[in-house]
């Protein structure tokens, strides 16, 4: 086998590209005709590159390829590879005018249904012609996969962990914390003041215990000295907790800045309940040490602008740091 130096002069980019195709679609075929050459072609490129570095990459069978052990990390270090190039060539095409641009984003479901739409619209109005992708995933996955192999260039979202990973920048745009909803005619909007425990017997729309809201839901509760109400449906998604609330039997619990932005669009309201611990805070993540995007400067900034009257505020309400949670962050 070559040394490392050796392998890296021989390897071509476009083998690379035919790897991470293989790999995808399963077939060499299929690879072929979705890169629009000849399956030989294929073939004597993944053979090539497995000559030059030695090892198997690919196992074939009668129902396709996929990698090997050797083949998987060489995929995770070739998608990276290959998006950083992908990010110099927009670095360079933007470099004059970053507003002419192209900016990845990866986001959580609660700040895409509440801040981030106000941040891009602020964006888009300022700067038309910038481009945003936009990725949905846990803060986890975001950071640990899609920051990592670089396919987004930064995550806006409730923050992976209470310490940042040692590989990152990270920074707070406000700290806030869930808050009790219920659709527009439920009986409990036309009070001005209810106490949790008052709620505990209603009919619940919670996501799992297992994540982070259901994780910071019932820390709330217990700080309270009250045990996790029953939920009579257990469901992740906002989209269907806001269908139910629409129904005014159902009350849940949504992050504060969500709300913030949606309340109307969503046609909930938050019930006046005061709330004994705050969420993790909401923030961006970046690699350390990658070069920034230059469009990425454009959004911070507007990110910051938009979150400040919520920063202000802390919430109004000042509550207690949340007790430390083995759940997920959503």
């Amino acid at each position: 086998m070559l040394d490392a130096s050796q392998i890296s002069r021989r390897i071509k980019l476009r083998q690379l590209n035919v790897f991470i195709a293989v790999v995808e679609y399963g077939s060499m075929a299929k690879a072929a005709e979705h890169l629009a050459i000849s399956q030989p072609v294929i073939s004597k490129m993944i053979a090539s590159l497995e000559q030059t570095i030695g090892l198997p990459l690919l196992e074939r069978s009668r129902l396709g390829v996929e990698p090997t052990l050797y083949g998987k990390a060489l995929l995770k270090r070739s998608i990276a590879l290959c998006n950083d190039l992908r990010s110099g060539v927009d670095e360079l095409q933007s470099l004059a005018d970053p507003a002419v641009g192209e900016l990845r984003i990866g986001s959580t479901e609660p700040v895409m249904a509440g801040l981030l739409p106000a941040i891009i619209d602020r964006l888009s109005r300022q700067y038309p012609r910038l481009a945003l992708h936009i990725i949905e995933g846990e803060p986890p996955e975001l950071q640990d996969r899609h920051l990592r192999n670089h396919d987004i260039d930064l995550m806006i979202g409730r923050l992976p962990s209470p310490t940042p990973a040692a590989d990152t920048d990270v920074e707070v745009l406000l700290h806030e914390s869930g808050v009790v909803v219920a659709g527009l005619h439920s009986p409990w909007v036309r009070r001005r003041k209810i106490r949790l425990d008052e709620l505990v017997n209603e009919r619940w729309c919670l996501p799992p215990r297992e994540s982070f809201p259901g994780g910071w839901i019932a820390n709330a509760f217990h700080a309270s000295g009250l045990e996790v109400p029953r939920a009579s449906v257990t469901v992740y998604s906002i989209l269907m907790q806001s269908a139910l609330l629409s129904s005014e039997r159902f009350l849940s619990f949504l992050p504060a800045s969500m709300l913030h932005f949606s309340a109307k669009r969503l046609s909930m309201k938050v019930l006046p309940v005061e709330m004994p611990i705050q969420m993790w805070p909401i923030g961006i993540i970046a690699m350390k040490g990658r070069t920034p995007n230059p469009a990425q400067r454009l959004l911070v900034e507007c990110a910051r602008e938009v979150a400040k009257p919520l920063a202000g505020k802390r919430n109004a309400r000042r509550s207690a740091p949340a007790r430390p949670s083995s759940a997920t962050p959503g």
